[in-house]
């Protein structure tokens, strides 16, 4: 069953019209990246709502923006406040100042996570990625895809058997 399937069946949470192509194409040029397939496809089928879900239709713009920017903020969060350091950076300058600006150079070029719901993201443009939970450097794979997700985080299914790995660069080191 896809992921809209399994959120449709289940009746557990509003499910509205789907993302016509159109509005996908805006909400991608709008904030600069592009669905994974499968999750374009689960929003083009219909568009949960509730507590948890990104109101892609919203017009508070400026909540969709945070939500985009919660994985790289809590990323810096981290290194400010608790000392973070990703070895692929390089050594860490000393002074914090200097680190955030080294973290946050590295930090553009890593794959753009989207939300899926609450701290649950996918990268952006990768199809059948496993659904990750980041909340600032704490990284955990939550499903092998968007169903497997759902099966496991509101139990609408059989979770699959074996993992899927993480392929995208810089959140797969963190899991």
């Amino acid at each position: 069953m896809t992921a809209a399937e399994l959120l449709a069946a289940s009746g557990r949470f509003p499910i509205g019209a789907g993302l016509a192509e159109q509005e996908l194409s805006t909400i991608e040029h709008e904030f600069g990246f592009t669905f994974a397939p499968d999750h374009r496809a689960c929003l083009a089928a219909g568009v949960p709502s509730g507590r948890g879900w990104p109101d892609w239709r919203s017009p508070d713009r400026v909540a969709l923006r945070e939500r985009l920017a919660w994985p790289v903020e809590g990323v810096i969060f981290d290194v400010m406040e608790n000392k973070f350091w990703y070895e692929g950076w390089g050594p860490r300058p000393d002074l914090p100042p200097a680190a955030m600006a080294v973290a946050k150079s590295y930090l553009v070029t890593a794959p753009r996570m989207i939300p899926v719901y609450s701290h649950r993201y996918l990268p952006a443009a990768i199809d059948g990625h496993p659904v990750l939970s980041v909340y600032q450097t704490d990284v955990v794979h939550y499903g092998n895809d968007l169903a497997d997700w759902l099966n496991r985080e509101f139990a609408l299914g059989e979770p699959a058997d074996r993992p899927t790995r993480a392929t995208v660069p810089f959140w797969r080191d963190l899991l």
